[in-house]
Order: C-alpha cells, then sequence, then structure tokens
C-alpha cells in the first residue's frame, strides 16, 4: 500500500505546484499567498509518504484529497483534477491493502510449507 499511496502523493505534489503557478496569474491572489498555500500543501505530500503507514495517516490523506478538489475554488481545473486524484487515492488505498493481505498470506503459506531445519 505504501508504494501506491506514495506514487500518488508524489504525483500530487507536481500538480500542485502547476496549480500553484496557475494560480499566481489571478489579480486577487499576492504570489506569497500562493507559494505559502501550495508550498504547505506540497511539503505535507512528501511528509504523508513516510507516515501513510501510521495510525491516520490514510484519513490524512484523505483530508488532502478533499482540500485539492477544494482548491478548485482557485483554479477551476483542480476539480477535476481533484477528483482524478481522489479516484486514484481510493484505488492506492484500497488495491494496497488487497496487495498487503495477500503478501501477507503468502509469506504465510511459504513459511507452513516449509520444513523445520531442527
Amino acid at each position: 500500500m505504501r508504494t501506491l499511496c506514495s506514487s500518488t502523493l508524489i504525483g500530487e505534489f507536481f500538480i500542485i505546484g502547476f496549480a500553484g503557478l496557475v494560480a499566481m496569474k489571478d489579480d486577487d491572489l499576492s504570489a506569497g499567498t500562493v507559494w505559502t498555500v501550495s508550498g504547505i500543501a506540497m511539503f505535507l505530500c512528501l511528509a504523508l509518504c513516510g507516515v501513510i503507514t501510521r495510525p491516520g495517516g490514510i484519513a490524512f490523506g484523505w483530508a488532502l484529497q478533499i482540500a485539492l478538489v477544494a482548491s478548485g475554488f482557485v483554479v477551476p481545473t483542480m476539480f477535476f483534477l481533484g477528483a482524478v486524484f481522489a479516484a486514484l487515492w481510493w484505488a492506492s488505498v484500497h488495491y494496497g491493502r488487497k496487495v498487503d493481505e495477500a503478501k501477507a498470506r503468502f509469506a504465510a503459506q511459504a513459511d507452513s510449507t516449509t520444513p523445520d531445519a531442527a
């Protein structure tokens, strides 16, 4: 699960950076505000890669997905991209857990069929 979720978060890191560049064209927003918000969100993507398997990591990832979709109020394209990445996040969590369960079953099966070295 860690690999799939981290891959999604790294993709989001770049999308947030590009959205920051687009948001700078808005005359109502200062460059400092845009890059403070974008920078914090980009940092959170990277930090979450390291804590994804800890308790609350998945929930925090969902909060980040909601924020990404909500950023569509500033950059309208982010409504679409946020929804795409939320779907990718769901798939990463869902299929990542299935892969982890399959690995655990395989490891348990391999351990049970290995002859004891007495």
